[in-house]
């Protein structure tokens, strides 16, 4: 690990005025996965400006939806009775996210800040280029059971690792972030990106930004579910995860959304599926159709060819489960 400046940021101009000051810097909350890429040399910030003691830690209900400040604590808001009355679908991913010691540190923005889990991506000995851009993607040919099926390019195959975002894209939820240039909002399934030619870039924060906290819609989902498929019961990254948010009327599904991980380098929404669904009664043979279609585009690496068959089935399986 590199020598590097240590600052604390009492405001958010002061932190972002002290990121623009060194853009070689970084932003430090719970630190959960930054120091990590950090001992392992990913991540060499010349300067951490911790910002534990800005305003940013509050739940907060308004007329349209419930703000969760960027500080809030993963824990934290899994309990929060407005998340769990409103939202239940973000309490599942929650609790199915890391352990419960890294939930009592880790923050809502640092949860959606994370980086891959690739391996190659974390030994600096090994081509990647989401770390080192042209050096090449090691597991295109090598070890790529974990990898994506959805969204990849020659470039990267790397999967976007956290629980916590994938409910959010399902939830239709918008990023709030501030900068030099002011304050914006982003939809939540346009904050993070596909590789691309540029697979370093993970998500479409502009240089300088920080996130402010994180702005879900109310709506009128009435079966919720969070499925998680991994190779131990607890603290490990997901296979496949599914998440499943239905308005159902009268047995007939009114409106539906549907997101994965562990099959993209950004969480990912399954439009067709959705739109197959809305209007239809509920029935297993639509289930199994919809989870058919949520697989246009999909493409194994190899070790990776079982999500291909895996995939069909955990859709189907959180769908059955959304209802009962």
């Amino acid at each position: 690990m590199i020598n590097f400046e240590y600052i604390r940021a009492s405001s958010v101009k002061a932190a972002v005025d002290a990121l623009a000051k060194n853009p070689t810097g970084g932003f430090i909350a719970g630190g959960t996965n930054l120091i990590d890429l950090m001992k392992r040399g990913v991540t060499v910030p010349t300067r951490l400006i911790d910002i534990n003691n800005l305003p940013l830690k509050e739940i907060e209900e308004s007329k349209t939806g419930i703000s969760i400040g960027a500080l809030a604590i993963n824990s934290e808001v899994a309990e929060n009775e407005l998340i769990k009355n409103n939202f239940p679908l973000l309490s599942m991913a929650f609790a199915a996210g890391a352990s419960p010691q890294l939930r009592n540190m880790a923050t809502v923005g640092g949860n959606m800040m994370q980086r891959t889990r690739c391996t190659y991506f974390y030994d600096t000995t090994m081509p990647c280029n989401k770390r080192q851009p042209g050096t090449g993607c090691g597991a295109l040919n090598g070890y790529n059971r974990m990898h994506a099926i959805f969204g990849t390019s020659e470039k990267c195959i790397a999967v976007h690792p956290s629980d916590m975002c994938v409910a959010l894209a399902a939830l239709n939820a918008t990023v709030e972030v501030s900068g030099i240039k002011g304050e914006r909002k982003i939809l939540f399934t346009d904050f993070h990106r596909l590789p691309g030619e540029t697979p370093d870039k993970d998500n479409t924060l502009q240089k300088g930004e920080i996130i402010t906290g994180v702005t879900i819609p109310f709506n009128s989902f009435n079966k919720n579910y969070y499925l998680k498929i991994r190779d131990r019961a607890s603290y490990a990254f997901a296979l496949i995860s599914v998440a499943v948010a239905l308005e159902i009327k009268d047995g007939i599904i009114k409106k539906a959304s549907l997101a994965m991980g562990g099959v993209a380098h950004k969480p990912w929404r399954l439009t067709d599926a959705e739109k197959y669904l809305i209007g239809r009664p509920v029935d297993p043979g639509h289930f199994q159709k919809a989870a058919y279609l949520a697989m246009k585009g999909a493409k194994g690496y190899g070790q990776n060819n079982f999500k291909l068959k895996m995939v069909p089935i955990a859709i189907n399986e959180a769908l059955t489960k959304a209802i009962a």
